[in-house]
């Protein structure tokens, strides 16, 4: 059977500076501009302070109204206001048979707020009961059942949760049912809301995280630096619209860029230390299902979160696949900037990629003024992005605790 050509005709997302769309997103992005500050935790029972992308703009009640916003944890408020940013990017507003449109979303935690604020209520506050909403809202699956119910989709309604890769994953496996033919149109990403005291205490057990103050913390994470220092938390959420190619063409949808290939691999070496030879399986895998050769690929938006030991290895990886084209391939990792959402930065991270290709340019790794000697032999862009570039294609590389990898190719309208 012929496989079918998958088009992404939406975008939504959570915007880390404001209110603008995406397009204010990408600009920032492509100027070097850092969304991450120094944060003094509101919902924290003992005071914690710290560098990290807070979207404290974000009004759910004004978005969603209270009925519903109260119905829902944070995750989920940042999952439905993105999807119906992506569902009226796509023109889809007033379409009506959908029946066999899906959702496939990523969350690495869920509702992790409300099994935090139970915590509280039980073993600080001392009291015998919780939210009665406390199940609903805290599993993971609940973001993607409410976009679904906000915009009538009627098809698979799916969750991946695949710690940091969770929303390519996502991405990846909504991409197939499609090429295959199984359906038409699915909206898909991820959306993650992290900043608890218990959860952000627990990444600074595991000391990855990179700390600072009010002075400096827009520069926290600095992926590839010789001074790099961990990664820096976030929340937030973004979405696709992404459909048949001859579905989108026939009701006449802009195009932003085409998915052309997915691939996924367990490293099967360790629970959390990363490994090379999986994630260039991984890249391989994504290559050969876009159908893509190496020296095609113009772009990799890299998975890149400013830790030692996994910016090396992921460089590591690139130049296995790449080769002599490593030293000519643009690499840059925005996650310096907007920070990471785990679940949820793959998400952002393939709108990111998708508007490269859509613009032709490609955007920065902000607040690098030395590039580690272990992470040398790529074409770093660094500082600004770069406009009027030809980008034919790009990759975005997402690789999780658990030995999990998952890369999406990405090819431009134009080269397609």
């Amino acid at each position: 059977m012929k496989k079918r050509r998958v088009a992404i005709t939406g975008l939504g997302l959570i915007n880390p500076y404001g209110e603008g769309d995406v397009e204010d997103f990408f600009a920032r992005i492509m100027r070097g501009e850092s969304a991450v500050r120094y944060h003094t935790l509101s919902n924290s029972p003992r005071p914690l302070a710290l560098p990290l992308v807070a979207c404290s703009h974000f009004n759910p009640i004004a978005v969603l109204g209270p009925p519903l916003a109260n119905a829902m944890d944070r995750f989920s408020h940042f999952a439905v206001a993105s999807a119906l940013s992506a569902w009226q990017d796509s023109g889809l507003a007033k379409h009506s048979n959908r029946d066999d449109y899906g959702v496939s979303w990523g969350t690495g935690s869920g509702g992790s707020l409300t099994i935090e604020r139970g915590y509280q209520t039980l073993y600080f506050e001392n009291k015998e009961k919780v939210s009665p909403l406390s199940i609903v809202l805290a599993m993971n699956n609940s973001a993607a059942s409410h976009i679904a119910m906000q915009l009538g989709l009627g098809g698979p309604c799916i969750t991946s949760t695949v710690a940091c890769a969770s929303s390519s994953v996502a991405i990846g496996e909504a991409f197939r049912r499609i090429r295959e033919g199984a359906v038409n149109l699915m909206l898909v990403g991820g959306s993650e809301a992290p900043l608890s005291y218990g959860v952000i205490r627990a990444w600074q057990a595991m000391r990855v995280l990179s700390e600072g103050d009010a002075t400096t913390a827009y520069r926290a994470c600095r992926p590839f630096s010789e001074n790099r220092a961990g990664l820096t938390l976030a929340e937030g959420a973004a979405a696709l619209v992404i459909e048949d190619w001859e579905h989108a063409c026939a009701r006449g949808a802009r195009i932003y860029a085409e998915i052309a290939g997915y691939g996924t691999t367990c490293d099967r070496t360790h629970i959390a230390r990363p490994d090379s030879g999986g994630q260039a399986r991984a890249i391989a895998s994504a290559l050969a299902d876009g159908g893509l050769h190496p020296h095609e690929i113009d772009y990799v938006n890299a998975h890149g979160t400013s830790t030692v030991e996994g910016d090396a290895i992921e460089i590591q990886s690139i130049k296995t696949i790449f080769g002599e084209h490593a030293g000519k391939l643009a690499v840059s990792a925005t996650k310096s900037m907007h920070g990471h959402s785990l679940g949820a930065a793959s998400a952002i991270e393939a709108l990111i990629t998708t508007l490269a290709l859509y613009h032709q340019a490609i955007p920065p790794t902000a607040n690098v003024t030395e590039i580690g000697a272990d992470c040398a032999g790529v074409d770093h862009v660094l500082s600004k992005g770069r406009s009027n570039v030809p980008v034919r294609a790009a990759l975005s590389n997402s690789f999780a605790f658990g030995g999990s990898n998952a890369v999406l190719a990405f090819r431009s309208v134009t080269s397609s």
